[in-house]
């Protein structure tokens, strides 16, 4: 059942496409349940209600639809901005949360969980036809159906935000190629996003994803980490931690060096391909594991993905390889190659965190989203002065929001003496 142009919402009407909107109140709850782990974002919505900082701003956002981003969108409401959400993968969207968002909180949503390509950028579109100010992604599709298909609509956008590192990677080459038309903070490279959301958020959720799917036992198994970026070391950090053997893959030498010295097994993907049980993406390229490597691995073999596009797994190939493909449980496609060994594909290739489980846990996405807020704020401010480029977020922004992190911890750290200060800024005291 899915409701497309109207949505009761209290006596008044959103518009919204959604699954089922009965869904709406077990959404509200959870929404919830993830607003009492997200203390920063809720000191910054206080602060919005009151001072009304995006009043008459519209704000398409392009992102997964989660309890996390729910809070984030209510942030921006409560700030005075109009808000229009769609998801920003087929199978990452929570189905009673979008459901809440229209029908609760009056907050126009299009996603569905399982929705068709062509649903999936119809979504887009809707959010772009509300003629945004400033655009919101992750994964940069919403950016890319603007420049592309809907240019007439650029006209009305000062700025936007990226959220992760694919995303980033994708606006760095439009600005390079000069095709990008307004400037764009990368919520990615702050480091209270990819220090936290990154390693903690993608290393616990990733491997959630994977045992909802497979009930596996890790312990004792071999697992297959390819790329070692922020996502990579906390995946590797949590499946070394369950008791796995971690190998990881790289192709910068650096971060491969890196790997072995944090005490895993640096190798190519040629090498670990006949060892590994359990295999697992997050590099941001595409054909990371291909059909060489299918044929390597052993019978039973696991192969998920958690970077943000599923072309980081060479699936057209496993299938032309495959005899026969069966749904083993819930998100676990079974493919069987000529011979009879068994490849398992968690969650379609896609993000297994968010297509199998429930992506980061509340308490990391405070800080990426609270960034997400405080940066759209500094937009409204600043975006006419600012280069069609991609900016990092301002260091005031960073340190703010660790601030209030570990003010909402309890916790106190250290202030320089006029002493010190003076020390840090001087170059003549020596030996």
């Amino acid at each position: 059942m899915a409701t497309r142009k109207k949505a009761v919402t209290n006596g008044s009407t959103t518009p919204g496409h959604v699954k089922d909107p009965r869904l709406a109140r077990a959404g509200r709850a959870r929404i919830e349940w993830a607003d009492s782990n997200m203390p920063v974002l809720r000191a910054i919505r206080a602060r919005f209600a009151k001072e009304r900082p995006l009043r008459g701003l519209r704000v398409a956002a392009c992102l997964h639809v989660t309890t996390e981003t729910a809070n984030l969108a209510r942030t921006l409401k409560a700030g005075g901005a109009e808000v229009y959400l769609c998801g920003s993968n087929p199978l990452s969207t929570q189905d009673d949360v979008a459901a809440a968002l229209v029908g609760h909180y009056g907050i126009p949503t299009f996603a569905i969980k399982g929705e068709e390509h062509k649903t999936y950028y119809s979504h887009i579109v809707s959010c772009i036809e509300a003629r945004p100010h400033v655009t919101m992604d992750d994964g940069c599709d919403l950016v890319t159906v603007l420049h592309t298909k809907k240019t007439q609509y650029l006209r009305d956008v000062i700025a936007g935000t990226e959220e992760t590192s694919t995303g980033v990677t994708r606006l760095r080459a439009m600005a390079a190629d000069r095709k990008l038309k307004f400037p764009v903070i990368a919520i990615n490279d702050a480091d209270t996003k990819h220090f936290f959301d990154n390693r903690y958020g993608t290393g616990q959720s990733s491997m959630d994803g994977v045992l909802r799917a497979t009930n596996m036992l890790v312990a004792g198994s071999t697992v297959v980490v390819a790329g070692y970026g922020w996502c990579g070391r906390g995946v590797a950090m949590r499946a070394k931690g369950m008791g796995a053997t971690v190998m990881v893959t790289e192709v910068d030498p650096v971060r491969a060096l890196e790997a072995q010295m944090d005490g895993y097994i640096s190798c190519s993907m040629a090498e670990a391909a006949p060892k590994g049980d359990l295999f697992i993406t997050v590099t941001g390229n595409k054909s990371v594991i291909r059909r060489e490597h299918f044929a390597a691995m052993k019978d039973g073999a696991i192969v998920a993905n958690s970077g943000h596009f599923n072309v980081e797994l060479d699936i057209p190939a496993l299938e032309r390889m495959a005899v026969s493909k069966k749904a083993a449980r819930p998100f676990v496609d079974q493919y069987r190659l000529k011979g009879g060994k068994r490849i398992n594909l968690l969650g379609e290739g896609r993000l297994i965190n968010l297509a199998a489980a429930e992506g980061h846990p509340a308490m990391v996405m405070d800080m990426s989203f609270a960034n997400q807020s405080l940066s759209v704020e500094f937009l409204r401010k600043n975006a006419r002065k600012m280069k069609k480029e991609v900016h990092i977020v301002p260091k005031k922004i960073d340190r703010e929001v660790a601030r209030l992190k570990l003010k909402s911890m309890g916790i106190d750290i250290d202030v320089m003496t006029p002493e010190q200060v003076k020390y840090m800024a001087t170059w003549s005291e020596g030996t």
